[in-house]
């Protein structure tokens, strides 16, 4: 799909929200206009999402979530991760001769529990003003009315087609008359009814009852992990949010086991760098941004995991001082060897960021995924969801902080962030992109704080992912959108950077979106990335 873009950002003076589907930032921005709260929005625009971008979300996925209380100033973390089995274990799959989890079936899609949807239910519980079937009737109205399929949700299908094939009931739904046409209409009415019976009975609707029993008869069947125990068992907690400073902006992210700290941790290591001297997509400003990339992305993969099951050496991981002792391996001159800080992980995945602000301050911030796309391609009988395969992520080593083990949440590459300046809201800001998530959190950041731009032009600036989006790539290829100037390709290829150069805009860079707040007149400031279907809607 060729893009062409150059919007302005959307402003609004009271609620705004952003997502990568227009039809879903309708959604919330319709609950507002009710008398909903930024909660309230978020879950009709996630539910909405859940039906319209299949590809990238479900509410079999999971979801971790940012909340600004207007009315104290705090900010809220609200973890949503889907836990592994009872009986999760490593043994299961090198018994079996398996090296790591699978990537698609039954097994990614029932290790771990989905999570998004007791998520939805508490933060609903605590700061909800609409009844949830209010919240979830646009969703429900796609799903058993349809809705139009966009160009990009029928190119995933198309890539996704054997593997959805594969799967009878998934094919049943996405496969129905062949790859859809960009345009037709697209129905999951067993969806619909699984979100009824959400609104009706909250949590008990999904993780109890015949949504319940018919998931686990289906896992059953299939020889799959989780069971009605596992899924009643299944509860979001609240947390505290990590806390880090870039020049004037106090910016909150999801802890672990969200890599969150890596926004936090690179941006310490280039604080000090005077970006602002080496000019907007130069050279030395993607060069250095890379490197604090590859030393953020080595803290991670030896030290990330859920807390409750490892020590997360947290605290000092967000240090200025950390970052003081690892800028050291900084070389403004030469790339930086991958053997010398090594990194692991993909940058394959798929996942939607919802960004809201109400008209009363109120924000959320809330990224919810499938992981890969249309996760393990499993749907789940009758009930229309499809599970995710987010427990991929786990190791199978006895010896990792993130290995399987039950009731435990894997590594994951899901993150949001909330910042303040002179202690007033300022942005809410998220992506998806697995591995690339900090990578693109940093670069809009860093477009904003350092150079100026807003937040559209930050979203619409070229970008670069570095890491590899396969197994037998380079690690440290530098995906590097057609746009940046020449003499910046020339000189990172002088310097040892492997450049894979995409076309002027690549969906693989990530879809990334975003609302700030002016300081003065408080005009919500919207932007949506063009590498997505997404629009900043306002009112």
């Amino acid at each position: 799909m060729k893009i062409t873009t150059g919007r302005p950002a959307t402003l609004a003076p009271h609620g705004m929200v952003t997502c990568p589907h227009s039809l879903a930032s309708q959604a919330g921005i319709d609950v507002l206009r009710a008398g909903g709260s930024a909660v309230d929005a978020a879950i009709a625009t996630s539910a909405a999402l859940a039906v319209i971008y299949p590809h990238m979300v479900g509410v079999g996925g999971d979801a971790f979530w940012l909340i600004h209380d207007a009315k104290t100033g705090d900010v809220h973390f609200l973890n949503g991760g889907g836990r592994a089995a009872a009986s999760a274990s490593a043994d299961y799959f090198t018994s079996r001769g398996m090296k790591e989890i699978p990537f698609r079936g039954i097994l990614p899609a029932s290790l771990t529990t989905p999570g998004s949807v007791d998520s939805w239910c508490q933060a609903h519980a605590k700061y909800g003003k609409l009844p949830m079937t209010r919240n979830l009737q646009s969703a429900i109205t796609y799903a058993r009315d349809g809705f139009p399929v966009t160009e990009r949700l029928a190119g995933w299908i198309a890539k996704t087609e054997q593997e959805l094939r594969a799967e009878p009931d998934a094919a049943a739904i996405f496969l129905k008359n062949g790859v859809p046409q960009t345009g037709s209409l697209l129905r999951n009415p067993g969806l619909a009814n699984t979100l009824e019976s959400i609104g009706r009975d909250g949590r008990q609707g999904f993780y109890e009852g015949p949504v319940a029993d018919a998931l686990v008869n289906y896992v059953q069947k299939r020889g799959g992990f989780f069971t009605k125990q596992d899924l009643q068992a299944q509860h979001a907690e609240w947390g505290q949010p990590l806390v880090g400073q870039y020049h004037d902006l106090t910016l909150y992210q999801t802890p672990a086991p969200t890599q969150g700290f890596a926004v936090i941790e690179m941006l310490n290591l280039v604080e000090p760098l005077d970006l602002k001297k080496n000019g907007f997509l130069g050279a030395d400003h993607v060069h250095l941004l890379v490197q604090a990339k590859q030393i953020t992305y080595h803290d991670r993969d030896q030290h990330l995991a859920d807390p409750k099951f490892a020590n997360v050496p947290m605290d000092r991981l967000i240090s200025k001082e950390y970052a003081n002792e690892r800028r050291s391996l900084i070389d403004a001159e030469h790339a930086l060897p991958w053997d010398k800080v090594p990194s692991y992980g993909s940058l394959t995945g798929d996942t939607v960021y919802i960004a809201v602000v109400d008209a009363e301050g109120n924000a959320v911030s809330l990224i919810h995924s499938l992981y890969g796309v249309f996760g393990s391609t499993v749907v789940a009988g009758d009930t229309g969801i499809v599970l995710q395969n987010r427990s991929a992520y786990f190791s199978l080593d006895p010896q990792h902080p993130n290995k399987v083990e039950p009731g435990k949440i894997p590594l994951h590459t899901l993150i949001a962030s909330i910042g303040k300046r002179n202690g007033k809201l300022w942005s809410v800001v998220g992506c998806m992109g697995a591995d690339g998530q900090p990578q693109i959190q940093l670069q809009t950041y860093v477009a904003m704080m350092d150079f100026g731009c807003d937040i559209q032009q930050a979203l619409e600036a070229p970008r670069w992912l570095s890491g590899r989006f396969a197994i037998g790539e380079a690690r440290d290829t530098l995906h590097i959108e057609g746009r940046f100037p020449e003499a910046t390709f020339k000189t990172l290829e002088q310097r040892g950077h492997t450049l894979n150069r995409w076309g002027d805009w690549n969906e693989l860079a990530g879809h990334a979106h975003g609302i700030t707040i002016d300081p003065v007149s408080g005009i919500r400031v919207g932007g949506s990335d063009p590498r997505s279907d997404g629009a900043a809607i306002g009112y």
